[in-house]
């Protein structure tokens, strides 16, 4: 009886999981991005805190962008390191580079969404483009790629950015966490439902940005300078991605597992926060994933009904498998078809592990 019921259930996790592969993730697979001509000038907007390794890499290959007109502005957010003198003198040399210089935040205010308002106001160009220090466009093109997601009067524009390939396994699931991260978000917006971007590759328009009072609503909230953001200007903006590789930023991986907990920690912490509508449905396809694996579990620890096991996780494999695999050739990112397996039963685990260490403690920190 008790098999009966469990296998019941997981076979309704495939079914929801069917759902949201062919109604909403097959479909990004199958998304063009527009061709439009960009015409406008755009504000690209970085916000650094003792990056000066990093922006001595990225720096260059913004103002190597092939744009017709663009401004730099680097937030020089209370640095220690060297940053300064490197930043003004690419000021001095680059007409169309400027340095906003945080020396001390408001006790009150998020140290990152403070020094990305004041970037975004100090822009004198209506389309903002922001991306992190650690990040790098995956092309010359980038601006333009980006830009393009305006041809049809989009107010939000949001792009993807994987994380950089490194051997080993933490590198794979932090990669493939990406991948899943981005089908959700990115389906979901290009079925008109979009409820986060990711900081490291977003345009909005200034209009917009002061529109929905900035980041006033969570100023408070370590993390969501991104995805509340956009959660806020889902209900009175029009939203459209990119996803073409040119149109891409890559960002560098975490180096260990511990540092890579904290991130993920942090990015759920403000899942709380986003639209009841919005949490009822990711929490229905992460919920469906994370009962198929218990419940997979169980009945084979019950030794009952395997064949019907087999058959259900068989149907599974075969059919939401292969459609990751053609979202992720879509978004030109790789993934390892071999580990995929154990990639996706080690991934949801952890998110549930996860999601219960963030109820429990919820103490966070900000650099």
């Amino acid at each position: 009886m008790i098999s009966t019921i469990l296998l019941g259930l997981l076979a309704l996790c495939v079914l929801v999981q069917l759902y949201f592969c062919f109604c909403y993730f097959l479909p990004l697979a199958r998304h063009r991005d527009p061709d439009a001509e960009a015409v406008w000038p755009v504000s690209v907007v970085v916000a650094a805190h003792n990056e000066q390794a990093n922006l001595m890499e990225l720096l260059p290959m913004l103002l190597d962008q092939e744009y017709p007109e663009f401004e730099i502005i680097l937030v020089n957010d209370r640095s220690e390191d060297d940053t300064e003198f490197y930043v003004y003198e690419l000021e001095r040399q680059f007409q169309n580079f400027r340095v906003v210089t945080v020396k001390k935040t408001p006790d009150y205010l998020n140290p990152k969404k403070y020094a990305l308002a004041l970037g975004i106001r100090a822009a004198k160009y209506e389309h903002v483009l922001l991306t992190d220090a650690d990040c790098r466009p995956c092309s010359l093109n980038w601006i333009r790629k980006m830009q393009s997601g305006y041809k049809n009067g989009a107010d939000v524009v949001l792009g993807y950015s994987p994380y950089a390939q490194v051997k080993g396994f933490l590198n794979h699931l932090v990669r493939y966490e990406t991948l899943l991260t981005g089908i959700q978000y990115l389906s979901h917006a290009n079925k008109g439902n979009a409820y986060m971007g990711v900081g490291r590759n977003l345009s909005y328009t200034k209009e917009c940005f002061f529109k929905n009072k900035g980041f006033a609503s969570h100023i408070k909230t370590i993390g969501g300078d991104d995805d509340l953001f956009v959660r806020d200007a889902a209900n009175n903006s029009d939203i459209s991605i990119v996803i073409d590789k040119e149109g891409q930023t890559v960002s560098i991986p975490k180096k260990t597992f511990r540092e890579w907990i904290i991130q993920k920690r942090r990015h759920m912490s403000v899942g709380g926060r986003y639209n009841a509508s919005d949490r009822r449905r990711i929490g229905i396809f992460v919920a469906s994933n994370i009962l198929f694996y218990i419940i997979s579990i169980v009945v084979l620890v019950l030794s009952s009904h395997l064949a019907i096991l087999g058959a259900l996780v068989g149907v599974r494999y075969l059919s939401v498998f292969p459609v990751y695999v053609l979202v992720a050739r879509r978004l030109d990112d790789t993934i390892s078809l071999l580990l995929l397996p154990l990639l996706d039963v080690v991934y949801f685990l952890n998110y549930m592990f996860l999601g219960i260490s963030v109820i429990l403690y919820k103490k966070f920190r900000w650099k």
